[in-house]
């Protein structure tokens, strides 16, 4: 197998483990900001936009989204009170753990999979990926 047609199998498996993990339907869009919002503790969606690489009209609409069903909550940045901090609420924090602990038995499966070497490689050809990725994606917004 290919190094292409690798990657376009594993991203296919992830996103159906993923559909199966979401128990409130809510959009991967959505799930990502939740996870960069929990990971950052209070964003502001300029920098929110730069990290998930998307237009700010489109992360606003998924923000007014998130603000609606309570996973959200935003306050005025003091030096600029037009920009609006985005932080979790405690019912965006719970839909988050749901979702995490069902991410576990991604990881069972993965730890059953691999020996302990093949997992220190697997997380390091991961990590090398995802952060090339990542500055790929953010050199281009520069």
């Amino acid at each position: 197998m290919d190094l292409k047609r690798a990657i376009m199998e594993l991203q296919c498996e992830m996103v159906a483990e993923r559909n199966l993990v979401n128990p409130k339907n809510i959009s991967w869009l959505q799930y990502d900001i939740l996870s960069q919002v929990k990971k950052l503790e209070k964003v502001l969606p300029s920098d929110l936009s730069i990290i998930l690489g998307i237009t700010r009209t489109k992360l606003s609409k998924a923000l007014k989204g998130l603000k609606s069903m309570g996973y959200i909550e935003q306050f005025p940045n003091k030096l600029d009170g037009r920009e609006l901090y985005t932080s979790l609420s405690n019912e965006g924090s719970k839909l988050l753990e749901e979702i995490s602990k069902k991410h576990n038995s991604i990881f069972e499966i993965a730890s059953k999979s691999f020996t302990e070497e093949e997992q220190e490689i697997f997380i390091r050809l991961s990590n090398i990926l995802s952060n090339e990725l990542r500055k790929n994606r953010l050199e281009k917004d520069e």
